[in-house]
């Protein structure tokens, strides 16, 4: 998941200071624009009229022009008017620091390493006295930072590729005795985006990536996974949590394992299966369509400013599946996308062109996806 970098704001200039500015940015635009209207808004500058050349030639050329006077262009539409808006940004694209992503990525190996040993049924104190009872939680810790590693570096490649100046990922780890080892990863964005093409191919590659891996890594893992008896089933209970089931995930178990019996027999998954189930439920977590999750930023990129109110019904949906499910887990969710993250979208410097009809329907296919993904009560004590 893309982090977008937040800067301390700046003081507001005096108009005095602002006007030898605003007459030099204007003199910038007398190729692109034709201005009928001029705001001074904090430190921003804003020019309203008509365009005369095609949205991404306009923020092509201003975008080289503005640089050197420390200002990025954002082009939008109000009111059949076009503007211009000059803000005081440019550029900045940090050294990479190499030793902290793969300090961080190490740590996430340890920690997941030690979580699917856990699952595996090696206590935390065997752990301790045999570190090389560490293998056992491999299956588990190569599947699941292969579908994170390649949902981020999905982000990274076509953020690149689009010029946009993203980090290399920061994987998370959580020491025992969390479940998975880790917090996921994601990448930070320190500009800004060309457009609205561009955010929905970084935000899109992730999950579509991801799931590449995440999908035949499930079907191989229940494959290697058990049908246990409803008598096993009970056994079992306490000793590991539920994981509920999704669209997709009954529909591969049927594939592979074809109906299981009636009298209440399960499934004991395989660690390879397990960490699949959590690349799905991840998959699941950043299509919501909110915020800035990757389902947020798609929604952006696929109807604008409508963004907030989808954001709003979104949390809506969740906080009624967690009361029509009892799961905590969906109101726990909610409360963090509307205390953490929020409902605002930054824009685009090209937020007029809008997506052609391949990438609107790429963009509906990958919602239609949290539909399949998205387990109503993911987890849950047995």
């Amino acid at each position: 998941m893309p982090l977008w970098s937040r800067r301390a704001p700046e003081p507001t200039p005096s108009w005095a200071e602002l006007f030898p500015v605003e007459a030099l940015v204007r003199t910038q635009l007398d190729d692109v624009l034709i201005v009928q209207e001029r705001r001074i808004l904090g430190r921003a500058l804003a020019f309203g009229g008509r365009l005369l050349v095609e949205p991404a030639t306009a923020v092509a050329r201003l975008r080289e022009r503005l640089a050197p006077h420390g200002y990025t262009p954002f082009l939008r539409e109000e009111g059949g008017v076009t503007w211009v808006q000059a803000l005081p940004l440019v550029d900045v694209e940090r050294p990479p620091r190499l030793w902290l992503h793969v300090v961080l990525f190490l740590a996430t190996v340890l920690a997941t390493l030690v979580a699917g040993a856990v699952e595996g049924g090696v206590a935390l104190s065997e752990l301790v006295r045999a570190p090389g009872r560490l293998l056992v939680g491999l299956p588990f810790s190569a599947t699941l930072l292969t579908i994170l590693g390649v949902h981020e570096f999905g982000h990274y490649t076509v953020g690149r590729r689009h010029r946009m100046p993203v980090s290399l990922p920061y994987f998370i780890p959580l020491p025992p005795p969390f479940l998975l080892g880790t917090m996921g990863a994601v990448i930070r964005l320190e500009g800004p985006v060309p457009g609205r093409k561009a955010l929905f191919d970084m935000a899109v590659a992730g999950p579509l990536a991801g799931l590449l891996i995440a999908v035949p890594a499930y079907v191989v893992g229940i494959g290697w996974s058990r049908v246990v008896s409803a008598a096993e089933m009970l056994s079992r209970a306490g000793d590991e949590p539920f994981l509920g089931p999704s669209i997709l995930s009954v529909l591969l178990h049927r594939l592979v394992l074809g109906p299981l019996p009636a009298d209440g027999a399960g499934i004991a998954l395989h660690p390879v299966a397990t960490a699949a189930w959590f690349g799905f439920f991840v998959t699941a977590l950043n299509l919501i369509p909110a915020g800035q999750l990757d389902g947020g930023h798609i929604v952006y990129a696929l109807f604008g400013r409508r963004h907030a109110l989808i954001s709003k019904a979104a949390v809506g949906v969740l906080v009624l599946l967690g009361f029509l499910f009892g799961s905590v887990n969906w109101l726990i969710w909610a409360a963090l996308i509307v205390g953490v993250m929020g409902f605002h979208h930054g824009p685009t410097m090209d937020d007029i062109t809008p997506l052609d009809g391949r990438r609107r329907a790429l963009g509906l296919f990958a919602l239609a996806l949290l539909v399949l993904l998205l387990p109503p009560v993911p987890l849950s004590p047995r």
